[in-house]
């Protein structure tokens, strides 16, 4: 027992010895380094105490063992609501807008003007308001000047009423139409000025009356479609020279998918009567066609049967046969045209061409044997317009201007006998870059043939006419018409022509150039308010004394300016 402490005792001291010795081992190599490392002093000025702010200190210790959990409150209030099993889409209904003010509707105008050349212009038109079914206006209209030459005097009164009405199946509108021009035979031939030194008056008369129903269009691809027009005027002048005619039209039309069957026909009445000259010259004209139309193609092919009875008996068939071809919608469309007619000459038409038409004038009918014409037509894009076709005439019995043997400054008329051939060249621009500024002209080169006439008399081979408008501002506008006309012919008889006439007899006349012009006018005008505004114009403003036919000199520079009132 001894010897065993004894041997853990001797065990424990060696253990203890050896321990103590190695932990007084110090390397000097570290404790060198050591010593080097340490070259700062470091003063702590305080020790470090935490503060706590005041918002997060406990005032109280929480109560742990509170376990009791919330109950909230609901209160239900179920509906007795029948489920429906429908699939359908609702209707939305649209939101209703406010009423809004409608827009003042001015339409109505009386303006007045004067100015040189004794110009006195008088202007109203009136309209019903903004009924869509039912239009209802009238239009009056005077217009006088007197040139620097004797008896150089000029008017013209124009009184329209005319109304429309539109319902749910044909569209009903009538017309009624007074015309009266006033002026003198103030002729002048220069080489004989004591000649015509009282020119005789004259005054023009025209009283028309109008009714026209057509049916409304609908998209049904079998509909009918249908139109009339009746149409009659009484026509007199100063003298003893009447006219009355009658012309009914009518229109008939079914279409079958693509394709129209239709027939066109009209008959006119008419009555020349003089002091001397008396015509009944009356026409029936029937136009059967068939139309194709379809991706972009619209052919009309059909015949024109034409009827003349009264004075003149005849009966006539010709072509009637259209077509348009679109290349490019809405910029090229290229179409074409063959036909033929019978032209119903009067003196309403001849005294609208020219006013100095002497009396008992002969009247006769103008066959248009074959008609051709072709060209293009389309857009260039927005505001662009374009038109240029041939066309090439063969005409039997044009009627033609010539000034009497006696009376110089009277007109009477005669007829190229035989058949004349026409070629000309027509071209149309527009031109609306915006609504301040518009353009748009025109131009006319045509080529005569006579047949038995050695000129076409008082017809020019070039004419060419002009538009400009341009709004400087809301207020301001500015606009300008050009007119220009180029050479013609006229016959002096130098000795009395054949009564009746029929052919020339170039011993007793001789030729004289009626030389061509130039017509400028410009215009401007300012709108003060919605309701006045003011204007102002000037005519050929290069004061030319040009003549249209043989004679009769226009009026030389003018100039005019007013107010209009818009209610």
């Amino acid at each position: 027992m001894r010897l065993t402490r004894l041997i853990y005792t001797t065990l424990f001291f060696i253990t203890a010895g050896i321990l103590n010795t190695r932990a007084q081992d110090p390397k000097t190599t570290e404790k060198k380094q050591e010593e080097k490392a340490v070259t700062e002093e470091i003063e702590v000025v305080r020790p470090y105490k935490p503060v706590l702010a005041e918002a997060v200190k406990l005032r109280r210790s929480p109560d742990l063992n509170d376990v009791k959990t919330y109950k909230a409150k609901f209160n239900y209030n179920l509906t007795d609501r029948k489920l429906e099993l429908n699939s359908d889409i609702n209707k939305l209904q649209a939101q209703q807008l406010a009423a809004q003010k409608e827009a003042e509707l001015i339409n109505n105008y009386v303006k007045g003007a004067l100015g040189s050349a004794g110009t006195v212009l008088a202007e109203a038109y009136v309209n019903i308001g903004r009924d869509e079914a039912l239009q209802a206006g009238a239009f009056f209209k005077h217009f006088g000047q007197s040139g620097s030459l004797n008896k150089q005097n000029a008017n013209q009164q124009q009184l329209s009423i005319f109304g429309r009405s539109i319902g749910d199946q044909v569209t009903m509108t009538g017309k009624l139409n007074f015309q009266r021009q006033g002026l003198y035979f103030y002729g002048v031939d220069n080489a004989r000025p004591t000649f015509n030194t009282d020119p005789a008056r004259q005054a023009l008369s025209f009283i028309e009356a109008e009714g026209e129903i057509v049916n409304k269009f609908t998209e049904d691809p079998d509909a009918l479609s249908y139109a009339a027009k009746l149409n009659g005027y009484v026509w007199s002048d100063q003298y003893k020279a009447k006219e009355s005619s009658i012309v009914l039209n009518a229109y008939l039309n079914k279409r079958i998918s693509s394709l129209n069957l239709g027939l066109a026909g009209s008959v006119e009445f008419g009555k020349t009567k003089d002091v001397l000259t008396s015509f009944g010259n009356n026409l029936l004209k029937l136009n059967p066609y068939i139309r194709l139309q379809t991706n972009g193609v619209k052919i009309n092919a059909g015949i024109n049967f034409v009827q003349e009875f009264g004075a003149f008996s005849s009966s006539r068939i010709f072509p009637a046969v259209t077509a348009d071809f679109t290349l490019i919608p809405d910029y090229l469309q290229i179409f074409g045209e063959v036909k033929g007619d019978v032209n119903r000459n009067s003196l309403k038409l001849l005294t609208d061409e020219n006013p100095f038409l002497n009396s008992n004038i002969n009247i006769k009918n103008s066959i248009e044997k074959l008609s051709i014409s072709g060209g293009i037509k389309g857009t260039g894009g927005p505001g662009f317009g374009y038109k240029a076709k041939f066309y090439h005439k063969q005409i039997e019995d044009m009627p033609l201007f010539v000034n009497n043997f006696t009376d110089f400054n009277k007109f009477d008329v005669i007829y190229d006998f035989g058949t004349m051939k026409l070629s000309g060249l027509e071209g149309e621009i527009s031109v609306q870059i915006s609504d301040a500024l518009k353009w748009t002209g025109k131009l006319n080169i045509e080529d005569y043939k006579p047949a038995a006439e050695t000129q076409s008399w008082f017809k020019p081979t070039m004419r060419v006419s002009s538009d400009f408008m341009y709004a400087v501002t809301k207020q301001i506008t500015f606009n300008a018409a050009v007119a220009m006309q180029g050479d013609s012919k006229a016959k002096i008889y130098t000795a009395a022509p054949a009564n009746p006439y029929f052919t020339p007899d170039l011993a007793n006349e001789t030729v004289i150039t009626v030389k061509g012009f130039i017509d400028l006018g410009i215009g401007a005008s300012y709108k003060i308010n919605n309701k006045f505004s003011a204007f102002a114009k000037a005519n050929n403003l290069f004061n030319k004394k040009y003549s249209k036919y043989l004679y009769y000199e226009a009026i030389g520079m003018n100039i005019f300016g007013g107010i209009s009132y818009s209610f």
